[in-house]
Formats: C-alpha cells, structure tokens, sequence
C-alpha cells in the first residue's frame, strides 16, 4: 500500500491561514510598559543564567500543577491521593518562592515579555 503524500498546497494555504490569525503587533508602542526580558551582559551573565533556570522551573511548576489539577477535577485520584498532591504543589511553590527571593527575584520578575505573543506565564489565578 502506497502512502498518500499530503496536498503541499492545501499545507501551505493553512499555514497562511494561521499567520493571519496572529494578533498584529502593536502600533502605538509609546504607551506600552517596558517589556521584562532578559538583558545579558558580561558582568550580570551568571544572575541572567540563574533567573532564565528559574523561570523554565517556574514554567515546569506550572503545567506539572494546571495537569495535576485536571486529574483532581477527573475524579481519577483518592481522596488521599489529592491531599498528598495539594501538599506536594504548595511545597514546590513555597520552594520556588524560596529559591527567587535567594537570588534577589520574585516570582513576577520570571514573567518574560514574549513581544507579540504576549508574557510567558498566565496571570496568577486569583
């Protein structure tokens, strides 16, 4: 049985399509805050290391918590199971909240501006 190869015109006019629903840049940069993205030089590169680490750690933290919080709510886990899960988030939460303030960082600081697409991390559920 022969595969069938896929139509490279229809591929190319979806991912025309999806180009086009990207939200334009902004236009009127002037009143937009200063993006928060990581500035490295010479003399700060091991602080620039240290905070990017964190905020792929930070980033892990919280789709590990986001999927936790989908196996809660799909009613697959004990009672128990969900006790021992609440305590295991908030503890890496409270030991990421630890290691930021070690290095001089909160953690709104590891929120990078991704420009068009926007900031990396959701805002914090309130």
């Amino acid at each position: 049985m022969g595969r069938e190869t896929p139509d490279v015109r229809a591929v190319g006019e979806a991912m025309a399509d999806a180009v086009r629903l990207l939200p334009a840049p902004p236009t009127d940069t002037a009143r937009q805050p200063p993006a928060r993205r990581i500035r490295t030089g010479s003399d700060t590169v091991e602080e620039d290391l240290v905070k990017l680490v964190l905020t792929v750690v930070e980033l892990l933290r919280q789709l590990i918590e986001r999927q936790a919080l989908r196996r809660v709510d799909a009613g697959g886990l004990t009672e128990g199971q969900e006790e021992e899960l609440g305590a295991t988030l908030l503890a890496l939460h409270d030991r990421m909240t630890e290691l930021c303030a070690q290095h001089g960082f909160s953690l709104d600081d590891l929120n990078l501006d991704l420009g068009p697409l926007g900031p990396l991390l959701p805002p914090p559920e309130s």
